[in-house]
């Protein structure tokens, strides 16, 4: 039994809401930047974000 295949691919658009690649990236992304930005707060100031916040 032989399959065909289609010749072109259909042009979809990505989905824009819900889960899906591009909304993981820009979470990891800004997961990356906030990490960074949790450091250099604690390098620049000596103190952790918490005492910053007067919570410890």
């Amino acid at each position: 039994m032989v399959s065909i295949q289609p010749k072109k691919v259909p042009n979809m658009e990505r989905p824009k809401k819900g889960f899906n690649q591009y909304a993981e990236q820009l979470n990891g992304r800004g997961a990356m930047i906030g990490i960074v930005g949790l450091i250099l707060v604690e390098l620049l100031t000596g103190k952790g974000l918490l005492t910053l916040l007067g919570l410890a």
